[in-house]
């Protein structure tokens, strides 16, 4: 983040003023980190720059709670947490997406063409790791 030092805010662009503040929240050594949609309005470039820090970050072992309506997101997560007017439907953990589609459609949540791919083949016994995607 160095080449940003002597920016001004106004002259970064969203994305980097989304990585600028994760270093601030950094500095202050937080147990937990709560991001809040942290790739909103970015453009693909941007998005993957964040993800690729949120990855890191738990590889640090950093607590991230991940607050997301982008369906593609969920794969950076270890455990999703389904909310409903403020009350928890369901829990799923990373590894359990394929199984959850129904759930999801049943809900009305959009499902990406990768997962329906996934179930398919989970089906005929080929198992995906979601991890590899993120």
């Amino acid at each position: 983040m160095e080449e940003y030092i002597n920016k001004s805010a106004y002259e970064l662009s969203l994305g980097q003023k989304q990585r600028v503040t994760i270093a601030g929240v950094l500095s202050i050594k937080p147990k937990y980190i709560i991001m809040d949609e942290p790739t909103a309005m970015l453009d693909p470039e941007g998005k993957e720059s964040i993800k690729a820090i949120v990855k890191k970050l738990k590889e640090l072992g950093f607590t991230i709670i991940y607050i997301t309506n982008i369906i593609d997101e969920i794969f950076i997560s270890d455990r999703i947490i389904i909310l409903e007017k403020g009350k928890i439907i369901k829990e799923i953990e990373n590894k359990d997406i394929a199984e959850n589609i129904d759930f999801f459609k049943n809900i009305g949540i959009s499902i990406p063409k990768a997962l329906e791919t996934a179930k398919k083949l989970k089906e005929k016994g080929i198992e995906i790791d979601f991890r590899e995607f993120i």
